[in-house]
C-alpha cells in the first residue's frame, strides 16, 4: 500500500515538471530576445586643478619673434550676384534721302501709267485720217474721262481743232509735238512751283500741311521732309493731327529715319499748342523749315476753320506763315475737287500736292485742280516708296503722260 502511495505520488511529481517545462519554453518562445545589459558608464568628477608643489610641470615651448607670427587670413568677400545690364536701343539709323534733282524723270515708268487714257488715247484719235465731228467728240470724251475738268477739255479741244486746221500733214511726230505744247500750256509754265523753304525774317520757314484724313497727309509730311533734307535743309516736325493715335507716331518715325526732331503732345491736345511749341523749338535749333501736320477732319466747315483758322494765328505770333500745302488724293477725281474748295475757303492753299498719282489716277486731275483752286501742283506722290515724292515739273510729266 504504501508502495503504491508513493508511486503515484512519484508519477504526479513527473507529470507536474513536465508540464512546468513545456509552459516555461513555450513563454520563451513568445518573449522576443532581449539585448545583453550594457556595462554602466561612471562619468569621473572633473579633476581639480593642483597647485604649488602638486602642480604638473608646465611643458616648454620654444618662443617664436612676431616676423614669425603670421597675420589670419582675410576671408574672400562674397561676390554679390551682377544686376543684368540692360541695354539701350541702338539710335536709329539716319537715312541720306534720294536727291530731288530729276526724281520725276526716274518715276517716269510709274507715272506712264496713266498714259493710256490720255496720253495714247488722244493721239491715236489724233492720227485718223479724217477728223469728223464724231471723233472730236471722242477726244473730248476721252479728256473728261481723264478728269481734266469740262472747261479745260473744251478749251484744248478748241486749240487743237484750229491747230490741227492750220498744220495740214499731220505725221506722228508732228502730233505728239503739238499735243504736248497745248498739254504743257493747259498745265502752265508761268506757276511758282517751288517750295519755299527760306523765310523774310530771322526765323524759320514754317509750312503748314492741310487736307482729308486718308489722303496720305501725315505721310507725305514726312516724305516731303525727306524732300527737304535732300536739298540740304534742316527740319522740325510739329505733329499737331492730335486727334488720330497713330498720327504722332507716324510723323515721328518719318523724322527719325532722316534726324528731324518731332514736337508732339498729349493725344486729343490742342493743336495750335503744338504747332506754337514747334516754331518755338525751330527757332531754338536755328532749323531752316518747320513742318506742321494738321488734323483732317471734315465735319463741319464751321469747325474746321475755326482749328485751322486758330492754329494759324497762334503760328504767325512767331512769324509769317510760308505755305499751305493741300494734299489731295488723285484716285478721287472730280470728287477731290469738292474737298480742295473746302479747304480753298477755309485758309489760303498756296500750293497742292497729288498723291498716288501712279497705276489708278488719271493724269488729267492735275489740270483740273490747278484750274479749280488757281495755284499750282507743287509735288506729287508716284508709289509708296520713302522717296517717290518729287518735285512736280510739267515738261517732264506730259512727256511721261504721251510717251515716246
Amino acid at each position: 500500500m504504501e508502495i503504491l502511495i508513493l508511486a503515484v505520488v512519484i508519477a504526479l511529481v513527473a507529470v507536474g515538471a513536465i508540464s512546468g517545462l513545456v509552459v516555461s519554453s513555450r513563454k520563451k518562445k513568445q518573449l522576443p530576445p532581449t539585448a545583453p545589459p550594457s556595462t554602466p558608464t561612471i562619468t569621473a568628477p572633473p579633476a581639480e586643478p593642483q597647485v604649488g608643489e602638486d602642480a604638473a610641470p608646465t611643458a616648454e615651448e620654444p618662443r617664436r619673434t612676431i616676423e614669425e607670427v603670421a597675420l589670419p587670413e582675410a576671408e574672400a568677400p562674397v561676390a554679390e550676384p551682377e544686376a543684368p545690364v540692360v541695354e539701350a536701343p541702338p539710335a536709329p539709323e539716319i537715312e541720306v534721302p534720294e536727291p530731288t534733282a530729276g526724281r520725276l524723270v526716274r518715276l517716269r515708268a510709274r507715272l506712264a501709267r496713266s498714259q493710256n487714257t490720255l496720253g495714247k488715247g488722244l493721239l491715236t484719235l489724233l492720227s485718223r485720217e479724217h477728223l469728223d465731228e464724231d471723233t472730236w467728240e471722242e477726244i473730248e470724251e476721252t479728256l473728261l474721262i481723264a478728269d481734266v475738268g469740262v472747261a479745260p477739255t473744251q478749251e484744248l479741244v478748241d486749240r487743237l481743232r484750229e491747230r490741227v486746221k492750220v498744220l495740214g500733214t499731220r505725221t506722228p511726230a508732228d502730233l505728239r509735238a503739238l499735243l504736248k505744247e497745248e498739254l504743257v500750256t493747259l498745265l502752265g509754265t508761268d506757276f511758282d512751283r517751288a517750295v519755299k523753304t527760306e523765310s523774310g525774317v530771322d526765323t524759320p520757314a514754317v509750312i503748314m500741311v492741310v487736307g482729308v484724313n486718308g489722303t496720305g497727309k501725315t505721310t507725305t509730311t514726312g516724305k516731303l521732309a525727306r524732300v527737304l533734307v535732300a536739298d540740304g535743309r534742316s527740319v522740325v516736325l510739329g505733329a499737331a493731327d492730335t486727334f488720330r493715335a497713330a498720327a504722332a507716331d507716324q510723323l515721328q518715325t518719318w523724322g527719325e529715319r532722316v534726324g528731324a526732331r518731332t514736337v508732339r503732345g498729349p493725344e486729343g491736345g490742342d493743336p495750335a499748342s503744338i504747332a506754337y511749341d514747334a516754331v518755338k523749338e525751330g527757332i531754338a535749333e536755328g532749323a531752316d523749315v518747320v513742318l506742321i501736320d494738321t488734323a483732317g477732319r471734315l465735319h463741319t466747315k464751321t469747325g474746321l476753320m475755326d482749328e485751322l483758322g486758330k492754329v494759324k494765328r497762334v503760328v504767325e505770333k512767331h512769324g509769317p506763315l510760308d505755305e499751305i500745302l493741300l494734299v489731295l488724293d488723285a484716285t478721287t477725281g472730280q470728287n477731290g475737287l469738292t474737298q480742295a474748295r473746302v479747304f480753298a475757303e477755309v485758309v489760303d492753299i498756296t500750293g497742292i500736292v497729288l498723291t498716288k498719282l501712279d497705276g489708278t489716277a488719271k493724269g488729267g486731275i492735275v489740270i483740273a485742280v490747278q484750274r479749280e483752286l488757281g495755284v499750282p501742283v507743287k509735288l506729287i506722290g508716284l508709289g509708296e516708296g520713302a522717296d517717290d515724292l518729287a518735285p512736280f515739273e510739267p515738261e517732264a510729266f506730259v512727256d511721261a503722260l504721251i510717251g515716246d
